[in-house]
């Protein structure tokens, strides 16, 4: 039996700088093949796998994820140029459109057209990293430029998406998919599509990287872990824009999607509620339980995708990530 591909995943809650580095090291010292970070509105990520390419030595860094309209494409291309030397080849740079919520109440920029701007963005990178001039917008006047260090064209790029348009950019641009709150089912049949959409864009012959996966606590206590995995799933649901809960709709759970909207009228990170009419989203986007039980459920991932993604819910105690950690390991 082969041994399955597993990745860590933290959310942009998490903020504890000893613990998000803590995490880094034991992935890597389990055998974990990535550990990705994302940026939302707290911590800069780029510094964080900076430091944590320093404590690693051979575990995959990703940016999961970085916002398309947080930095120029010129920035992107030159922050993923140095990780990668900094990493010694191990960075992989990966974008999304982000969120209304994210965009403009932190932002402050218009979100228009994401679809657009991540292929915007991720063709722009790409041309820089390939040693080519910096594409300017036409009637700019300017004179465009390269990166100032060496190019690195094969610098792997993740894109997550989850709508119709922005899985298509992924399809045709990108070299792994990294989508978030998506059903094991629904990565499947999506992950397909997308190779057809490849296939016939004709703009990249490898195979597309399917990075995914549940949202993962493992403790002798299956009710704590499922209290926790609970939480972050409501809490996404009700407080982070609408991007999550219509996603979820259009994969046909919108029944469950609003009981826990209505569980949830002012939602906490730390007290989310899914209701029992909901278990059903819970099951399908969460792997809680004893550590037996967690590795059990993650096994049904490692045969969708081409690497599982530990997703570990923000401010765990150090002693349910080590378990956790250890009972998903690859």
């Amino acid at each position: 039996m082969d041994t399955p591909s597993r990745g860590v995943a933290l959310t942009p809650m998490e903020t504890r700088h000893d613990i998000i580095l803590a995490t880094a090291e034991l992935a890597d010292e389990l055998g974990y093949d990535a550990f990705a970070l994302p940026e939302g509105w707290g911590l800069d990520a780029t510094l964080l796998l900076t430091e944590a390419a320093s404590r690693t030595r051979r575990i995959k860094l990703v940016t999961g994820v970085l916002s398309v309209w947080g930095r120029t494409p010129g920035t992107l291309a030159m922050t993923a140029a140095t990780l990668h030397r900094l990493s010694g080849g191990r960075f992989v740079l990966g974008l999304g459109p982000s969120t209304r919520a994210l965009v403009e109440g932190f932002h402050d920029i218009r979100f228009t057209h994401p679809a657009d701007r991540l292929r915007e963005a991720t063709t722009k990178v790409r041309a820089v990293l390939a040693g080519e001039r910096a594409p300017l917008d036409a009637g700019s006047g300017s004179r465009p430029l390269r990166l100032g260090q060496p190019p690195v064209p094969d610098l792997p790029i993740w894109l997550a998406a989850m709508g119709d348009r922005t899985t298509r950019v992924a399809a045709e641009l990108a070299d792994g998919w990294f989508p978030v709150l998506m059903a094991r089912d629904q990565v499947a049949g999506r992950a397909r599509a997308m190779g057809k959409d490849r296939e016939a864009a004709g703009l990249r012959s490898e195979p597309l990287t399917v990075a995914a996966g549940p949202l993962t606590v493992a403790a002798d206590d299956p009710a704590l872990t499922r209290r926790i995995s609970a939480s972050c799933l409501a809490w996404y649901l009700s407080a982070m824009g609408d991007v999550y809960a219509r996603s979820l709709t259009d994969q046909g759970y919108g029944d469950a999607v609003w009981a826990i909207l209505d569980a949830n009228p002012h939602p906490r990170p730390d007290a989310g509620v899914v209701p029992a009419g909901a278990e059903v989203v819970l099951d399908e986007l969460t792997a809680h339980g004893r550590p037996r039980q967690v590795r059990d459920r993650l096994a049904g991932w490692d045969a969708a995708v081409d690497l599982t993604m530990v997703g570990l819910p923000p401010g765990l105690p150090w002693d349910l990530i080590e378990t956790t950690l250890r009972a998903a390991a690859p």
